[in-house]
């Protein structure tokens, strides 16, 4: 079954890593993560791409500064954030330099992955570091969000960036190993659940409340984690973090709930930008361009003959051939004044024309979807 393939056969893995594993009595468990990316660099090695979504900041702060136990004010959280953030990121560098790899750190906020603009920033920041051989760290930006604008756990952000990566894969470590019928701690007659098809009413009615307090998020959050991946095209997996070396033993077999996924992340991506988001604005191709597109290629701005509308970079825009009709939808790598001085241009002319060196393609070949009719 794909679902339960080994986590060595997915080609881009999401890992998210809660407090509660990493860090312990306001102190970085320092064996615990070695071992951890000694897998990672496994998994590196036998092809795979990882991205870390870390969250351990808080309580590592917590310790470093000095504040007591229990719930803290919002300052002091943003705080403690601010000062764990530094030795959290400076524990996984060290680590990973022990393998000759570079970490490189992305703190994000609801924001930007749910306004256009920033989400294709944040997706080409991450691509680019996979690229260049890096592991991207990232973690949610508490030393400035607001219980308003924040994610509230860590769970739904390691899905959110699975999607947004386009990752087939999204480990949940966790200090359980997987979905049980009700809270196996309290209840003996609760049944394990290997495979969960598809999270309905009754699997989301099995979850529990919040953790530790270290941890923001219990098995309700993991639950609603496991709904924006498998949408959007990602498999999901919850396994026990608590031993050393936890992804080689779920690559070997270790027990852990997996959700597949309901689409690939390229046919989920795709139907998105087809079906869900509201054309601001039209760009039309000359012959060239369009087989270019049907052959698999990006939009480059040298094949657009017109550009029409009000739109900003991120937006969707609806792609017509020669003759004008409607074969497709693409988000726009540049605002609409920039897209009208650069129609019909060699790429290379890009940072002369709008005085930065922007990227080659008006609109890159993973955000756009043509009509069935002619994208064969």
């Amino acid at each position: 079954m794909a679902s339960l393939r080994p986590l060595s056969q997915h080609g881009r893995i999401v890992v998210k890593i809660g407090s509660a594993l990493l860090v312990e009595r306001g102190e970085l468990k320092r064996d615990w993560l070695d071992a951890m990316i000694e897998d990672l660099v496994s998994l590196v090695k036998a092809g795979s791409e990882v991205i870390v979504v870390s969250s351990g900041s808080i309580a590592l702060g917590r310790g470093i500064l000095g504040l007591p136990a229990g719930p803290l004010k919002l300052e002091e959280s943003q705080a403690a954030a601010a000062a764990g953030q530094i030795a959290l990121a400076k524990a996984y560098a060290e680590s990973l330099d022990r393998f000759g790899i570079q970490a490189g750190q992305i703190l994000l906020t609801l924001g930007d992955t749910e306004e256009r603009r920033r989400y294709l920033n944040a997706r080409a920041t991450i691509g680019t570091l996979l690229k260049l051989g890096a592991v991207p760290i990232i973690n949610e930006n508490d030393s400035v969000a607001t219980s308003e604008i924040r994610y509230g756990d860590n769970d739904r952000l390691a899905a959110r960036v699975a999607t947004m990566a386009s990752a087939d894969c999204l480990v949940l470590l966790s200090d359980i190993d997987g979905l049980y019928t009700a809270p196996p701690l309290t209840n003996p007659d609760a049944v394990f659940l290997p495979e969960v098809p598809r999270i309905t009413p009754e699997i989301e009615a099995m979850a529990g409340s919040a953790g530790s307090e270290l941890s923001r998020g219990g098995m309700k959050t993991k639950i609603d984690a496991g709904k924006i991946a498998t949408a959007a095209g990602t498999s999901m997996v919850i396994t026990s973090g608590k031993a050393l070396n936890p992804l080689k033993r779920l690559n070997e077999g270790a027990r852990g709930t997996w959700f597949p996924a309901l689409a690939t992340p390229a046919t989920a991506r795709k139907a998105w930008i087809g079906g869900h988001l509201e054309p601001r604005g039209e760009i039309q191709l000359d012959p060239g361009a369009v087989k270019a597109l049907q052959d698999g290629k990006s939009l480059l701005p040298a094949g657009v003959t017109r550009v029409s509308g009000e739109f900003s970079r991120g937006d969707a825009v609806r792609i017509l051939d020669p003759e004008g009709r409607d074969i497709g939808r693409g988000l726009i790598a540049y605002d609409h004044d920039e897209a009208v001085m650069i129609t019909g241009r060699n790429s290379r002319e890009i940072e002369a024309i709008v005085g930065y060196p922007g990227r080659a393609e008006m609109i890159h070949r993973d955000d756009l979807v043509l009509d069935d009719a002619i994208s064969g």
